[in-house]
């Protein structure tokens, strides 16, 4: 079995990203292959439990009230909402729920809100998840208490290239509510979003960080921007796929048992591309038509590719 590491330097990876293509996949899927169950793919549905109005300025994001992007913005949905969602991505094959809200960080008030929509969802006998921005030390636990199961929070890219992105919030900002959040015993979720202008080397630095945690997060996101008309990034040149398949690659060698997630960006890929992420190690996806605010691949053609691929939805009991 591979080694978990926590210690890696900045040249080791660099290395990695430097392999010729077929070797770096050669060596990302043998290690796939010692911790997972190589056919199988967890699914995860993500619902905006809030819309919009989010006062950050995070430059790749719809729903910042800095930038005009057309978007409508909502309250917080209403529980039974939240509970049909749920219900309808189960019946679709989704073992986890996802739930966002579009703030800052969350008022203890909206909180507890929240704490009973995560607490009528695992009444579903689903796994719950939710990403509300920035958390305190007390809301971490009080989550937990309710019985969350993993917490979103993404450090998007190298602590050198944040500040050109995001400006209303620090990188230790983002790494402090992970300790928070690992410290009250629930699974993190953290990864970062690729095509924002970033090199390779701050691609390298972003595994970098969560690699080298304590604890690798139980779940890595690896997004591809989704180039938003209105945001400051909509411009974007859009990523070379092999540099997308190679960042896969490198995550899953570098944190071995992490499920590595294909999230946002999916529809600009073509199944290739995405079939190249699931034998890079990529053995998770959001699922659903509706990633937030953008849009995802339809369920029908998923299922498609997962035939076309031989590759089954991972059901919840597989799951150590």
């Amino acid at each position: 079995m591979t080694e978990l590491r926590h210690d890696w330097k900045l040249e080791e990876i660099q290395a990695l990203f430097a392999l010729p293509f077929n070797d770096l996949m050669f060596k990302a899927h043998q290690i796939h292959r010692q911790h997972f169950i190589v056919n199988q793919v967890q699914i995860s549905t993500l619902l905006s439990i809030k819309t919009g109005a989010c006062p950050e300025d995070c430059s790749y994001c719809s729903q910042s009230a800095r930038y005009d992007t057309d978007l409508q913005t909502e309250r917080l949905m209403p529980l039974d909402e939240v509970i049909n969602a749920a219900k309808a991505a189960q019946a679709n094959g989704a073992t986890r729920f996802c739930m966002g809200a579009a703030w800052r960080n969350p008022t203890d008030k909206n909180l507890e809100r929240v704490i009973d929509m995560v607490s009528s969802v695992k009444n579903l006998g689903m796994e719950t998840c939710v990403t509300l921005g920035m958390l305190t030390d007390r809301q971490a636990q009080r989550l937990k208490q309710a019985g969350l199961d993993y917490y979103n929070h993404n450090l998007d890219t190298s602590p050198e290239f944040y500040g050109q992105v995001i400006t209303t919030r620090s990188y230790q900002d983002r790494l402090d509510t992970l300790d928070y959040v690992r410290n009250a015993g629930i699974n993190v979720c953290s990864g970062g979003i690729l095509g924002m202008g970033e090199t390779e080397r701050d691609r390298a630095r972003l595994l970098q960080q969560l690699a080298n945690m304590a604890q690798h997060p139980e779940s890595v996101p690896i997004n591809d921007l989704v180039r938003i008309e209105g945001t400051p990034l909509a411009a974007n040149d859009k990523l070379d796929p092999l540099d997308f398949i190679r960042t896969i690659a490198v995550a899953r060698i570098m944190m071995p048992k992490s499920y590595v997630r294909l999230s946002a960006g999916r529809t600009e890929m073509s199944d290739e591309t995405q079939a190249w992420c699931f034998f890079a190690g990529a053995n998770s996806m959001f699922y659903g038509d509706r990633l937030l605010t953008t849009d995802n691949p339809d369920e029908n053609h998923d299922m498609q590719l997962f035939a076309r691929l031989g590759i089954q939805p991972e059901a919840a009991t597989s799951r150590g």
